[in-house]
């Protein structure tokens, strides 16, 4: 895989005199008014640039007698010949060529989103009635894409769905029980997601699955052990969501650019228990003498950025993405903790809102400068290193085999077909 490195987009407004056009195949080229030439390349930034993708809502393209080509808001009644998607033109990136930055930290999710019609497209996210996943969902939904919002529970999902169709009362949502503390219940849940858009798949209007959100988590839990004899922290941040992606793994791969997003953190940095050899079933699942809420919480971050990696290298027709969405944003996450309440309040005003933390996860997600591409870790919309310790090959390929014994140990405990 190329490097890829950002650059900044402050300077993409035209200079004076200067105009923004679009050619019958989509292509962007500029007009210098002033000295009456043309030219393909922006005159700032030296980039090329195209529309592609189809029309917005109401509009319609049209080729007159003389061939000029018109385009047609049939919303406002009005005709126009500049292109409508000029406004949404992306850069023309060669895969050796470097991706530039478009958004920031302050760039919320419905901003990224501006203009794109995701009405083909079918989003899975865990944890999407609050917070975060929240946000992400309502921003995908209410721009066309259909969103399976995976819950725990029920009526805080219905309740979310709600809100959603109060924006957007077309918005296609639905809920799916899901509970990440069980590893039979996943599996249920991935049974129920198949058998409800089977008929989907049958007659092609939608891809299985284009979008796989893993969203979940908790933070700063007291220490208890799930059904399936795993640590809380431990399964619920990532080995239900590792086993949630494998279930559907011919789902994601039916998709042309499908994805797969994993919500990380910056504070996979200071895991202090995971290194990159010393890896072992009772340093990920600890036993309570040997439990702390917050290393718990920072090796499971770990574990999804590692994850991450390795998948992308196993599924190479899939891209993979793990982000960082933002620090200590106020949400839920640390309702186990009165002392995190606190702090989390009291640091509100200097933290990301909540679309601006969803805008790196929908970024992830749907960004057109981004297919093709793979194994990456963003954060603020911008592709970053992660931790040495993350990009280990061989810690990488035992997480994953590690993952599989436990897994299949739990058959043995829950009495359930893993696989």
């Amino acid at each position: 895989m190329a490097s890829v490195l950002n650059d900044s987009d402050s300077e993409d407004e035209l200079p004076p005199g200067w105009e923004e056009r679009a050619t019958a195949d989509g292509n962007v080229y500029y007009v210098n008014h002033f000295e009456k030439s043309t030219q393909w390349i922006h005159p700032r930034t030296s980039s090329k640039k195209m529309v592609a993708g189809e029309l917005p809502p109401g509009w319609e393209k049209c080729t007159t007698d003389n061939g000029k080509t018109l385009f047609i808001d049939h919303l406002k009644c009005t005709t126009t010949y500049t292109d409508p998607r000029l406004a949404f033109a992306v850069e023309y990136r060669d895969p050796s060529q470097s991706v530039r930055q478009r958004f920031d930290a302050s760039s919320s999710a419905l901003s990224v989103l501006h203009g794109k019609d995701l009405r083909n497209k079918v989003a899975l996210i865990t944890g999407s009635n609050t917070g975060i996943g929240f946000e992400t969902a309502k921003s995908l939904a209410v721009h066309g894409c259909t969103v399976i919002m995976a819950c725990r529970n029920s009526k805080k999902a219905a309740d979310a769905i709600r809100k959603i169709k109060s924006i957007r009362n077309n918005a296609t949502c639905e809920a799916l029980f899901m509970d990440l503390s069980s590893l039979r219940n996943v599996k249920n849940a991935v049974n129920e997601f198949k058998q409800k858009f089977r008929y989907r798949i049958i007659i092609q209007l939608y891809n299985a699955l284009d979008i796989l959100i893993l969203n979940a988590g908790i933070f700063a839990h007291p220490y208890s052990l799930t059904e399936d004899g795993y640590e809380q922290t431990f399964q619920v941040n990532y080995l239900s969501q590792y086993y949630l992606t494998v279930l559907l793994e011919d789902h994601l791969k039916i998709s042309t650019d499908s994805r797969v997003v994993v919500v990380a953190s910056e504070s996979h940095r200071f895991s202090s228990i995971l290194t990159r050899e010393d890896i072992y079933q009772l340093k990920l699942s600890p036993s309570i003498f040997k439990y702390w809420p917050m290393d718990a919480y920072n090796n499971s971050k770990l574990c999804n950025i590692v994850f991450a990696q390795e998948l992308a290298k196993r599924w190479p027709s899939v891209s993979v993405f793990s982000c960082h969405p933002g620090n200590m944003v106020f949400t839920d996450l640390p309702r186990y903790s009165c002392f995190y309440k606190v702090l989390f309040a009291l640091v509100r005003p200097f933290t990301k809102s909540l679309q601006q933390a969803a805008s790196t996860v929908v970024f992830c997600a749907t960004a057109s400068e981004l297919e093709g591409l793979s194994n990456m870790y963003f954060s603020n919309c911008y592709r970053c290193k992660p931790s040495d310790t993350s990009l280990n090959l061989s810690l990488a390929s035992k997480l994953w085999s590690i993952s599989q014994d436990m897994i299949a140990t739990a058959t043995k405990h829950t009495n359930f077909n893993t696989f």
